[in-house]
């Protein structure tokens, strides 16, 4: 080939380079298992390449903190706003304007801020035993303070977040005052001292150890694939009152595209996808969540669970009183 001819070739050759060398890097605290197949997904998509590293939020976030603009991390992607609000605080995520996520994603389960975004929703709920309790006997979360509980509760322990960011939104909802009271109760009505998972308080509820428990739903219907004949049902609380903030406590996994991102429009697509109509799916069904996208129906496993409302305080509340929420629960003796 003559040397005109192959300059040309050449540099067609090296424009086309970077956009199949394009690479999104993730840290996620999310298992392999339930993201890999997402990410893969993407790929196939679009050709963009996942490169992702799995741990727990707390190490991942201090090696952003570490690597500070040397990071290789354009994403963070984790559970629980509490989570996600920490990463914002530290300074580890930036801002992003996209109208995409803004129409995908409803308002009270994003950073006021832009700087992450809920891409499936974790209801946190009620489970009893179908044996013992009638769902006429129940009503709200606060509810289980009551005397006619008295030893008939079960719990998971204070220390894992998802209890501290239930007990956050109460501290946003009802005050300090009146939540603690509520905590105090909840202990005092404990059949037996807190359980270290949600699966291990619902055995204990279908075993008869204790009536009534509070977790996540995924869990719920976990345990039921494995044990579908076990006395356990879903309830969903707070469902009846006129204070419009009033439904079932949510939370959410989501994700922000890293303060030092070499790829920040890369992550910030990613996370488009994921909150996209075809993408909501694969990103709930596996973890049996529920999509973060109103416009989005659940699995029919998830649906069959019955509609609920929502309570629509803002997420970020999970982590703005997560502090005042571990030191109430403390006083409050809940272990």
């Amino acid at each position: 080939m003559k040397p005109t001819k192959l300059l040309p070739a050449l540099t067609l050759l090296f424009v086309a380079l970077p956009a199949l060398a394009e690479e999104v890097v993730v840290y996620s605290a999310r298992n392999e298992q339930l993201i890999k197949p997402l990410f893969d997904a993407y790929t196939r998509d679009t050709g963009v390449q996942i490169k992702f590293i799995t741990d727990k939020e707390g190490p991942l976030m201090a090696r952003l903190k570490a690597e500070g603009r040397n990071t290789p991390a354009d994403m963070l992607l984790t559970v629980d706003a509490g989570n996600l609000w920490q990463a914002s605080e530290e300074g580890l995520l930036r801002q992003i304007q996209s109208k995409t996520l803004e129409a995908n994603v409803p308002a009270h389960l994003r950073d006021p801020g832009n700087e992450w975004f809920g891409l499936s929703v974790r209801a946190r709920t009620l489970v009893y035993n179908t044996g013992k309790v009638k769902p006429a006997d129940l009503s709200t979360y606060e509810d289980l303070a009551s005397p006619k509980w008295k030893g008939r509760l079960c719990l998971r322990t204070s220390k894992k977040v998802y209890n501290q960011s239930l007990v956050a939104m109460m501290i946003h909802e009802y005050g300090e005052e009146k939540a603690e009271d509520i905590v105090r109760g909840w202990v005092g009505n404990l059949a037996t001292s807190p359980f270290p998972d949600d699966t291990k308080a619902m055995d204990a509820v279908a075993a008869g150890q204790c009536d009534v428990t509070l977790v996540n739903t995924y869990y719920f219907g976990r345990l039921m694939q494995k044990k579908p004949n076990l006395p356990l049902a879903i309830f969903w609380p707070n469902q009846n009152l006129k204070n419009k903030a009033a439904g079932v406590h949510v939370n959410i996994s989501g994700a922000g595209v890293t303060r030092h991102a070499g790829n920040p429009t890369g992550a910030q697509k990613l996370i488009e996808w994921l909150s996209s109509d075809k993408a909501q799916n694969l990103f709930a069904d596996v973890n049996m969540e529920y999509p973060v996208n109103p416009k989005v129906a659940p699995d029919k496993t998830v649906a069959a669970w019955g509609s609920f409302r929502q309570s629509l305080i803002n997420v970020k509340e999970a982590g703005s009183l997560q502090t005042k929420a571990v030191r109430l629960m403390d006083r409050a003796g809940y272990k």
